[in-house]
């Protein structure tokens, strides 16, 4: 059975995870609002030591960890960071799975936070196996899931708690395994009920959406720059979870997230991972989001090297239509 998603909690994690993760900058940028012809509203969660918003709900989940024993988990990069660092500060090992192909960046900064790292097959889910199948070989360890635990959601759902104030119209919300559209449609439905939440997917990496529209669990290829959102194999729980706190699932092009990075490093002057500025890449494919108060949650900013290099320098290719 699936347990439900606690306003309740939400309110407890805004309470009790590090105030290094909480009340993370939100203003409508002039530069945007001008770009889209509306008024643009930005959570920037790149503004803490991790550089995303994984923080919060690894830092919830492990307070409820029993002490001493094991945690594995897998990752693309940003949740390792978030489970290694919550798991030094508490003196819990922690070992990450991640894909031989995963950003080097974001494993280095696994490593150097604490968590033992282990590298297999050549996407996310590999991986997401492997360490399900280590943890099952070893009864002390605790295998823990993004998407599944309700800690982690509730943890992640303190950034809607932020924003309930901001009466968004809409809020467009990056979708990898879910987590965090969950945890923020949960307080946002309760709080903020008029608000449209959409999740965000990329075309090249379809299950959440293709989940979303048939009902089940479709597992779909996924071949993305925005590795934060590159899954292949859905998350039940995350599902169920969505069908009450989510109105709706779009995709975007590879074109459109590059465009939309470069959009948000000249209006704000930011760098962000793929997964972070699809959000904005929604507003720049579909014209009919251009209402009201649109707001976005620009989830990170651990890029690659190579990504970095191929964006210095660079111009926009195509521009928003008005």
């Amino acid at each position: 059975m699936i347990a439900e998603l606690s306003v309740a909690n939400i309110e407890d994690a805004s309470r009790s995870i590090s105030p290094s993760y909480t009340d993370t900058p939100q203003f409508e940028d002039p530069g945007l609002s001008d770009h889209f012809g509306t008024s643009v509203i930005v959570k920037v969660e790149s503004m803490n030591l991790l550089r995303s918003f994984k923080g919060r709900g690894a830092d919830y989940y492990m307070s409820k960890v029993e002490h001493g024993r094991p945690v594995i988990t897998a990752s693309a990069g940003n949740f390792g960071q978030a489970i290694a660092w919550a798991g030094a500060s508490r003196s819990v090992d922690v070992r990450v799975f991640a894909a031989e192909t995963a950003n080097k960046r974001k494993v280095d900064r696994m490593r150097a936070l604490g968590a033992e790292i282990t590298l297999v097959g050549d996407d996310f889910d590999i991986a997401k196996a492997a360490a399900r199948d280590f943890a099952d070989n070893h009864p002390d360890a605790l295998f823990v899931e993004d998407g599944r635990e309700p800690a982690i959601s509730e943890g992640a759902g303190t950034i809607g708690l932020e924003l309930a104030h901001e009466n968004l119209d809409t809020l467009l919300v990056p979708l990898g395994n879910g987590a965090l559209v969950t945890g923020v449609g949960t307080w946002l439905k309760v709080h903020s009920p008029h608000t449209r939440i959409i999740g965000i997917v990329a075309k090249t990496a379809p299950s959440m959406l293709l989940s979303w529209e048939q009902k089940a669990e479709v597992s779909a290829p996924a071949a993305t720059i925005a590795d934060g959102i590159a899954i292949r194999v859905p998350v039940p729980a995350a599902l169920s979870w969505m069908e009450t706190t989510v109105d709706d699932v779009l995709s975007v092009s590879e074109l459109s997230i590059y465009n939309a990075m470069l959009l948000v490093r000249d209006t704000l002057g930011l760098t962000l991972e793929p997964a972070a500025a699809v959000g904005v890449a929604a507003l720049i494919e579909n014209p009919e989001l251009r209402r009201g108060r649109v707001g976005t949650i620009l989830t990170g900013s651990n890029i690659s090297d190579e990504l970095a290099q191929t964006l210095h320098g660079a111009n926009l290719l195509t521009k928003a239509s008005t």
